[in-house]
Formats: C-alpha cells, sequence, structure tokens
C-alpha cells in the first residue's frame, strides 16, 4: 500500500526558516532507514506559500492567486511517498520520525488502480501503465 505522508507547514517553514544542521543531520538518518528498507518512494521539503501559487478553477477557466497564503492548518510544508503493508506499518514508521514538539503531520493512502473498479476500463489501465513506464524513465 502506498501512503503519502504530508508535512503540515509551521509559523517557521512559512518565514522560509531553514532547519538546523542537526535536525537535518537526523532525518537524513530517518530517510536512510527508509530507504534501506525499501519504504522510500520520494521525499522532499517545499518552499514557503510566499514562492508558490494556487489554481482556483471555475467557468471553465483557472483562476492565479500568488503566495503567501493565509496561515492554516491545510498548507503543506513536505511529503513522503512511502510504500508499507498497512496503514498502522506506516505510521510505526512515521512516530519515528524526528520532528519537533508541536510539528504535525498527516498520511493518506494513495489509490491504486484496483481501488476505481470497471470505472477504470482496460484501456485506462493500460494507458495509465504506460503512462507510470513513461514517467520512470
Amino acid at each position: 500500500m502506498r501512503f503519502m505522508v504530508i508535512v503540515k507547514a509551521s509559523k517557521d517553514t512559512e518565514a522560509g526558516v531553514m532547519p538546523s544542521t542537526e535536525l537535518l543531520t537526523a532525518m537524513g538518518k530517518f530517510n536512510e532507514e527508509l530507504v534501506k528498507a525499501g519504504v522510500m518512494e520520494a521525499g522532499e521539503g517545499l518552499h514557503p506559500t510566499s514562492k508558490g501559487a494556487r489554481i482556483k478553477y471555475g467557468s471553465g477557466q483557472g483562476g492565479v492567486s500568488r503566495g503567501p497564503f493565509a496561515f492554516s492548518g491545510d498548507l503543506v510544508a513536505g511529503f513522503w511517498l512511502i510504500n508499507t503493508k498497512s496503514l498502522d506499518e506506516a505510521i510505526d514508521w512515521m512516530k519515528r520520525a524526528p520532528f519537533l514538539d508541536g510539528d504535525e503531520i498527516e498520511i493518506r493512502q494513495v489509490f491504486a488502480a484496483e481501488d476505481f473498479g470497471e470505472a477504470l476500463t482496460p484501456e485506462l489501465r493500460e494507458q495509465e501503465e504506460r503512462l507510470r513506464a513513461s514517467a520512470k524513465k
């Protein structure tokens, strides 16, 4: 099962405060453990929203808003894409992550082809597999 681990933004991450060498070292060690266990597929930190944009769709057009965005609990500062046998295993791994007091993450399962049932026709399934293979190159 694949899970997206969403690292919630804080006032510090939104202000562009960079992590300390100690935290970067601890996070590097944790990521190395994830990779060695075959759990981590990807993981990155994100720049603050002041360097981003949002697109809101409606009436056939996308309206663009550039950051920064008001600080709220829904802003994202980074992510991991991990592959574990269950949500419980994902939780067990992420409880070991070296975050600071008050930091928060969210763990969400990524859809798999079989989750879409009959709506994902054989043609759409083939297209999805072809696109994934091309993206890996």
